[in-house]
């Protein structure tokens, strides 16, 4: 195969943004070094300016700086001003280079840019999660707004790749005329693994890590936390992630007089995560949208039982290694954590049944099922 000329494109990247992001980095991780792709990234960094940075000996970064107020949360005027400059850059790469197609990760904003030269240029686009309309709440006005631009960048687009099978089902509510491919989300296995001889104190261990967003209904993990206080369990329950629901769960959490069991940590470095992951016991979530979770196979590869609520992406995770709510409540919550944690032997066996469904889900798998995609658009190409 000859040499493939990608431009990628990405609103976000570490260090904005959440899973999307991440995602992103660790496919570019899986591509460094690979002689047979040759590939530019458009994305953003937190401060006003341009600069190209050399990721691999294959790929560059080309970083247009926004007015960013918080890393993991974009306001509407962040979103257009980084639309606005990035058009400008985006031209330009396309004058000087001469790309196979362009990949951009979210059907918008960025699926914008490439819809509007598709004519000269193919494109496929990686569905996240937020860019396919469904229960997000802050996002309804924009939905209904941007519903009818989203299904036309869709129908252009060589091909669309959902996280899960879940976010191709809510994607095909949206576009049922839609041809959709699954590539799931990875994992690093050597990176996030579980802890040696780990020793089980009386107090257990309750995690949750995403971003604070009103999607994520930490408030129902904190109040599905105080049922199980209530009633005497031990039991402490970290919250890692940025975001702007930050110190209203600080005041809940206060006023609930659960400040010794709960303890919201804010944004942890991504290097200090495998750590976190491997002092819990249990990962909890009550998302109540997904396109698939990073942080959920983090946890599953860190050998952690899940218990979760139902949404997209749950059922290619969840067997027999966690618990899925009956229902989206704090009691079904309380219940589900009990049944995890209340038998033993039940509880070691999803440990290590976790691990192992965990490395069905590797990052060179994600690489490979990605090269498969760029050839068939290629041969359509040709």
């Amino acid at each position: 195969m000859s040499v493939l000329k990608i431009l990628m494109l990405n609103y976000e990247f570490p260090p904005i943004g959440g899973g999307a992001g991440q995602a992103h980095l660790c496919l570019l991780k899986e591509f460094a070094g690979n002689s047979e792709l040759q590939i530019d990234v458009l994305t953003s960094t937190p401060e006003p300016g341009y600069a190209v940075d050399e990721f691999a000996g294959n790929i560059n970064i080309h970083k247009v700086g926004v007015h960013k107020k918080n890393l993991h949360h974009w306001r509407k005027i962040e979103v257009l001003e980084w639309l606005y400059k990035a058009n400008k850059f985006y031209k330009r790469l396309l004058k000087q280079n001469d790309y196979d197609f362009v990949h951009a990760f979210f059907g918008f904003p960025t699926g914008w840019l490439c819809y509007r030269t598709a004519n000269k240029l193919p494109y496929i686009i990686s569905l996240r999660g937020s860019d396919v309309p469904g229960k997000h709440a802050r996002l309804a006005i924009d939905y209904k707004i941007l519903g009818p631009l989203f299904k036309l960048i869709w129908k252009k687009a060589s091909a669309l790749v959902a996280c899960s099978e879940g976010l191709k089902e809510r994607s095909l509510r949206f576009l049922p005329i839609a041809s959709i491919d699954v590539i799931p989300n990875g994992v690093d296995l050597e990176l996030f693994s579980p802890a040696h001889n780990k020793d089980r104190s009386d107090t257990f261990k309750l995690l949750t890590v995403g971003r604070l967003s009103v999607t994520k209904r930490v408030e129902m993990l904190i109040d599905a936390v105080e049922i199980l206080h209530g009633v005497g369990m031990k039991l402490s329950f970290t919250i890692v992630g940025g975001g702007a629901g930050k110190k209203l769960l600080r005041q809940i959490i206060s006023a609930k007089k659960l400040d010794a069991i709960i303890k919201v940590a804010g944004r942890i470095e991504a290097e200090k995560m495998p750590a976190v992951y491997r002092q819990s016991d249990l990962f909890i979530s009550a998302s109540m949208q997904e396109g698939m979770s990073n942080a959920m196979l983090e946890a599953m590869a860190s050998g952690l039982p899940i218990v979760t609520t139902r949404c997209e992406g749950v059922e290619e995770l969840i067997a027999d290694n966690g618990v899925i709510a009956e229902n989206d409540s704090a009691i079904s919550i309380a219940d589900a954590v009990r049944k995890a944690a209340g038998d033993t032997d039940k509880y070691n066996a999803m440990c290590a049944t976790a691990r192992k469904k965990a490395e069905q889900f590797r990052w060179s798998n994600v690489g490979r099922g990605y090269l498969q995609i760029y050839q068939r658009v290629m041969n359509k190409r040709s």
